[in-house]
Formats: C-alpha cells, sequence, structure tokens
C-alpha cells in the first residue's frame, strides 16, 4: 500500500499529505451529495478511507503530524459560534430561549452521562465528557434546511436562538468538565491545586479572547483591507489556539469570547464571513483526521455503545426540549417538534471529541473518539430528516409572507448571523479585494482624472 510515511522528504510528505486529504474529501462528497447527506459525511469517509485500518495512506505518523489541526479547527468553529450571542437578537425571547435550552442541554447530558456509567460502566470521567459533548448541537444540517426550504415564523426564529445558545453552553460545560477530568487523570485523586491551576489558566485564557475582541473591534476599521482584517483575526486567533495548547487547556471558551465581543460591540460582520470562507480546507482536514483516527476494528464493541449514545441522545434531546418548551409556555408546535430540530450533531461535538482525547488516557481517549465519530455519522444521516420534518410539521414552510411580516424580518436578521459564505455575500466577485471606501476613493481619482 501507498503511505505518505514512506516518502523520505518530509517537505514532500506533509504537502501531498494535505493535497490527498483535500482531494479525497471532496471526491467523496460527490457521491453524498447525490445521497442527500452532508459534507461532514463524506470527510469522515474520506478519513475512514484513507487512514491506517483501511488504505493506509495515511500513517498514524502522518496524523500525528497534523495534530495541531485539533487545536486550530475547534478554535475557528468556537468563534462562528461566538457571532450567535448577539444581545440584541436574543433579548426579546430570552427567557423562553433560555428555559428550552437549558432543559434540553442538561438533560441530554445527565442521562447520557448516568447510561453510559449505568450500562457500560465507564468511568465518571470518561462519562461526564461524553454527556457534556452529548449536549452539542450541529447548527449546519438544521440552518442549510431552513435556507433551502425558506422557512419563516416564530418557531424558526426560537430554534434558531436555541442552537445559539446551545453551543455555548456546551463549550462551557467542556470547559469545566476538562478541569474536573484533567485533576484526576493522575490518578492521585482530586486536589485543590489539580482544580485552581486549570481552572486559572482558563480564566486567562477567556479574559485573552475578551481583549481579543476589543482589540479587533479597535483595529479593524473601514479604512482597512479585507486581506488584512482577515490576517488580523487569524493571529489573534491563532494566539489563543497556540496558549491554549502550551497551558493544556481547551481555547472554545476564549474564541467564542472572541467572537461574542466582537459582535457586541458592533464589529465589521464581513469578518466572520470571510473567516468562513478561509475555514473550509481547514474544517475539511480536520474531519479527514477525525475520520482517520477512527479505530474500524473497535467499531466492533465501541460501535455498540455509539449506536446506545446515539438513541439516548436524541431522546434525551427531544424530552428535554418539550420539557423546556412546556415550562416556559411555548407554542404547541414548538413543545412539539423543536426537540426534532436539535437532533443534528457534527462539527462542535467532534471538535469537543478531539480535545477529549488529549486529556484521556490513550485507550480511553481511542474509545471516547470512535464513540463520537460513529455515533456522527448516524447523526448526520438521520439528523436533516428531522430537522425537515420538525420544520414541515411546524408549519415554518407553509406561511404566506403576509400573514407574519415581522418574524419574517426577525428569521432573515438570525439568518444573516448563522449564514453560510455564499455567492451573494461579501464583494463575491472580488473577495479579497480592497474595502469599499478605497474602491469609492479609486473610482474618484479615475473621475478626476
Amino acid at each position: 500500500m501507498l503511505s505518505i510515511s514512506n516518502i523520505t522528504s518530509p517537505q514532500a510528505r506533509a504537502i501531498l499529505c494535505i493535497a490527498i486529504m483535500l482531494i479525497a474529501g471532496f471526491l467523496v462528497t460527490r457521491l453524498t451529495k447525490k445521497l442527500r447527506l452532508p459534507n461532514v459525511t463524506g470527510y469522515l469517509l474520506a478519513g475512514m478511507i484513507l487512514g491506517p485500518y483501511c488504505l493506509g495512506v495515511l500513517s498514524q505518523s502522518a496524523i500525528d503530524s497534523m495534530s495541531f489541526l485539533t487545536d486550530i479547527a475547534p478554535a475557528l468553529i468556537a468563534f462562528g459560534v461566538g457571532k450567535y450571542l448577539k444581545v440584541s437578537k436574543l433579548r426579546d425571547n430570552f427567557r423562553r430561549v433560555l428555559v428550552i435550552t437549558l432543559c434540553e442541554a442538561l438533560c441530554a447530558a445527565v442521562v447520557v452521562t448516568f447510561c453510559m456509567m449505568g450500562f457500560f460502566h465507564y468511568s465518571w470521567p470518561f462519562a461526564l465528557l461524553l454527556g457534556v459533548i452529548a449536549a452539542a448541537t450541529a447548527p449546519t444540517s438544521t440552518i442549510m434546511t431552513i435556507r433551502q426550504y425558506k422557512a419563516r415564523g416564530r418557531f424558526v426564529n426560537t430554534l434558531l436562538q436555541v442552537i445559539a445558545i446551545d453551543n455555548a453552553l456546551a463549550i462551557l460545560a467542556f470547559s469545566i468538565a476538562a478541569v474536573l477530568v484533567q485533576a484526576v487523570s493522575d490518578g492521585s485523586g482530586m486536589r485543590t491545586l489539580d482544580i485552581l491551576l486549570p481552572l486559572l489558566y482558563n480564566i486567562i485564557l477567556i479574559a485573552f479572547g475578551a481583549l481579543g475582541g476589543l482589540l479587533l473591534v479597535r483595529i479593524i476599521t473601514p479604512a482597512r483591507t479585507i486581506d488584512h482584517m482577515l490576517v488580523l483575526a487569524l493571529a489573534i486567533l491563532l494566539l489563543i489556539a497556540g496558549a491554549g495548547a502550551w497551558m493544556n487547556v481547551s481555547p472554545l471558551l476564549a474564541c467564542m469570547v472572541l467572537g461574542m465581543v466582537y459582535v457586541n460591540l458592533g464589529g465589521d460582520k464581513r469578518l466572520f464571513k470571510l473567516v468562513a470562507r478561509f475555514s473550509p480546507p481547514i474544517l475539511l482536514m480536520f474531519f479527514v483526521l477525525s475520520g482517520a483516527r477512527l479505530n474500524l476494528p473497535s467499531l466492533a464493541t465501541a460501535g455498540i455503545a455509539g449506536i446506545a449514545y446515539f438513541l439516548v441522545r436524541l431522546a434525551a434531546k427531544y424530552g428535554g426540549a418539550w420539557l423546556g418548551a412546556t415550562v416556559s409556555r411555548a407554542e404547541p408546535e414548538t413543545r412539539r417538534y423543536i426537540g426534532m430540530a436539535l437532533i443534528p450533531q457534527a462539527g462542535v461535538s467532534i471538535g469537543l471529541a478531539a480535545l477529549a482525547q488529549r486529556i484521556l488516557p490513550e485507550e480511553a481517549g481511542m474509545l471516547l473518539s470512535t464513540i463520537i465519530l460513529s455515533s456522527g455519522l448516524l447523526y448526520e444521516i438521520v439528523g436533516p430528516a428531522c430537522a425537515k420534518f420538525a420544520l414541515r410539521r411546524a408549519g415554518a414552510f407553509d406561511r404566506k409572507p403576509a400573514e407574519v411580516p415581522a418574524e419574517q424580518q426577525m428569521t432573515g436578521a438570525l439568518l444573516e448571523q448563522f449564514a453560510e459564505p455564499g455567492a451573494d455575500s461579501l464583494a463575491d466577485s472580488e473577495p479579497f479585494a480592497v474595502s469599499e471606501r478605497h474602491r469609492d476613493e479609486k473610482k474618484d481619482r479615475e473621475a478626476v482624472g
């Protein structure tokens, strides 16, 4: 078999490794697209095919040499989550959204944790990490379904806000759980210093993220060129991710705070679209590597736990969302169907699993990654269908424009925050051209000449 590790030149090995991952990820998505599956599914499958347990093109040493993506890709994802936490968009419906989110996230985390401890006899640190990862919801599948079918209305508004806060809570819970797990990972028990030191590192990193958001608002001005906007944002993101890796703590919460502070202080919204346009190759390689890390022989045992995780989380998410919607006196459509729209899980959860794999012992980390990735494939197959079913049954497809004009305007504003980079945004014909102000000045000079 052709393996990257057989190439003696380290430069050629690194370049070919990147090229092969990009090509394979793209080619497999041609198949998954015909099956109407998300791209993430194709990337994971590409990694499994290239990995050491199948074709062996990506050896374990090649996978290890690209491990820095485990810090960079989740940082990009967390920064994108931060943009959803704009206070002005959450204020009007905040109480209802918060109750629904707390109920569905806590229900998923608690039920999954105790299920993994009770039925599979996993240790509490291992089960706790699985539980907090279960709280996360993948926004991409649901949001793309909303955009594809032009869904509108109060149900869609509530759903988008719940997804935003849900992922923020998942990242926060993971950061706390990671501190606890690290404190007992050496087997000597939990000491005060073991808890306080990682907690202090997390606080420092979060403060760094908040300061980074303030700095971005100050240095990204209308006169700044678009390419320099991207350079500055990536520099601060990489500084946070690198500092987190150095201190051995998760950079997710700090990167989320970076995005949240920036958007709430009136930062240029184009920055999020710029980062989103830069991210696809990085995220593709990250998910391909995640698939390559999947221990296929262990699926015989861990796959059972993955299926159980899939079913338990599905039931807990639906039940928790129903409870939250009932307590907050939401509309009948929200009570019945919002849980179905929260089923998809990938992106943030896979990023959290990759970080969890670092703080667990090698065997336990591999097991957790296998459970999340195997269940993730099921979620990426079932999740979009569940979201479409929920939106249709809630009547979001059938509303006429005249019936809910205000709600449609609000949905459009929310979708703008969640929007994927597309052909109708951010100076599409010249995405890395000079800023609008510079273009206007150029036109003025030409007119005078």
